[in-house]
């Protein structure tokens, strides 16, 4: 078999590159991902060195990438534990959804855009990068604080939402009536209640068949039973990303250790071509059109993140330094906006040059932002001053010493 010489060297100058670029941000205690996404700004479309022969193994390798990132998150949790959280955050979902899709939705009135085109804007403010954030979490060693069940939480509930959100947004693009659009949103919410029940009732029996003593069939096996999973939820039009997270979740104790032992090397390198892939596919050229606007946006929208963030970590009791740090988390916006882009179609050139740059701006601020949050606890608040009662005075040993007569 001939393997293209130019796919070689291309592939082997990247992930050279990848290497020592996290090498640099390591050694300043900085999360590697806005210098893969800003690698692959230069080296896209309209960049600086475009790289065509890798390009169609990079664009695969992301969508496996963000699979392994959710997959390795979910690893970290049990299904009792985060189902609770989720029914906890529920309101935190809709606190979510309304501060950050109306910023969308009336930038897309101010431009003058469809009904399609608000929407897709609107989803666009909305949902936030599941594998930046997961990768973000690993990288910062924050995946055991109080207020990373309440960010995972948002993260999987927005996801759901996109469940009802993408075939309503794919019939009002394609012309359909309200009709069509409310039937397409039934269907795929009712498809995505019996796979979680599913998941939910059967995870055991999952860990049983994946759990192997042998490291290369436990990799075969999760890896390729992630897969298969991840296409059926794409199918029925939930992210890819639940469906892995719910594979991991379904693992635990041992099998859980095993799969995460086996998978992290993997996870690494696929994550790195994900964060890549993510720049190449934002042309410079069309950053600069739309800057002033999608920089307005970004700011908005990053303080509405915050907000949904302090309210999630809040009602898990978090402090104030831990509101923060979950705000700052869900800041980043990446691969489900472009997605939505793609979706809405090309009718109106300024939607997809506004959503690419606002992705583009808060993918690499929102790291950023994530990194220099506070993370020293803050003290637990005191309650109404009270005077504590003394201790009882020790009991008193009998004297069993007689007395001289």
């Amino acid at each position: 078999m001939h393997t293209p010489i130019p796919l070689l060297l291309e592939l082997g100058a990247i992930l050279t590159a990848l290497s020592l670029l996290g090498a640099l941000a390591r050694r300043y205690a900085l999360s590697p991902v806005p210098l893969y996404l800003l690698t692959g700004l230069v080296l896209g479309d309209g960049g600086i060195a475009a790289v065509p022969a890798a390009r169609d193994f990079v664009d695969t390798g992301a969508s496996i990438g963000v699979i392994l990132l959710l997959l390795t998150l979910g690893l970290d949790f049990t299904v009792p534990e985060f189902t609770a959280s989720l029914h906890r955050h529920r309101l935190s979902a809709v606190v979510d959804l309304v501060l950050n899709a109306t910023p969308g939705a009336v930038a897309g009135w101010l431009l003058g855009l469809d009904a399609g085109g608000i929407l897709a804007l609107a989803g666009a403010t909305y949902i936030s990068s599941s594998g930046i954030i997961a990768r973000l979490l690993g990288d910062l060693r924050r995946l055991g604080n109080r207020e990373t069940p309440a960010v995972l939480s948002v993260l999987v509930l927005e996801d759901f939402a996109m469940a009802a959100y993408l075939p309503l947004l794919a019939v009002l693009t394609s012309g359909g009536t309200w009709w069509q659009a409310l039937l397409a949103v039934l269907a795929a919410v009712a498809a995505v209640a019996a796979a979680v029940a599913a998941s939910l009732r059967w995870s055991h029996h999952v860990g049983r068949v994946l759990t192997h003593p042998e490291p290369e069939q436990v990799l075969l096996r999760v890896l390729g039973i992630t897969l298969v999973v991840a296409a059926l939820a794409e199918t029925i039009h939930v992210s890819a990303a639940v469906g892995a997270f719910l594979i991991g979740l379904a693992l635990t104790g041992i099998a859980a250790d095993r799969a995460r032992a086996v998978l992290s090397p993997l996870r690494d390198l696929f994550a790195a071509v994900f964060f890549l892939a993510l720049g190449l596919s934002v042309d410079p050229g069309d950053l600069m059109s739309m800057l002033p606007a999608a920089l307005a946006l970004a700011v908005i929208t990053a303080a509405t993140k915050l907000a949904s963030g302090w309210y999630a970590a809040a009602r898990d009791g978090a402090g104030r330094n831990g509101r923060l740090r979950a705000g700052t988390a869900l800041i980043a916006r990446g691969e489900f906006s472009v997605v939505i882009v793609g979706l809405a179609g090309t009718a109106d050139q300024r939607l997809g040059a506004l959503v690419t740059t606002y992705v583009l701006l808060l993918a690499v601020s929102g790291p950023v932002l994530t990194r220099f949050a506070p993370t020293r606890p803050t003290a637990p608040r005191r309650t109404p001053a009270t005077v504590p009662s003394p201790p009882p005075p020790p009991p008193r040993t009998p004297d069993t010493t007689t007395s001289p007569e």
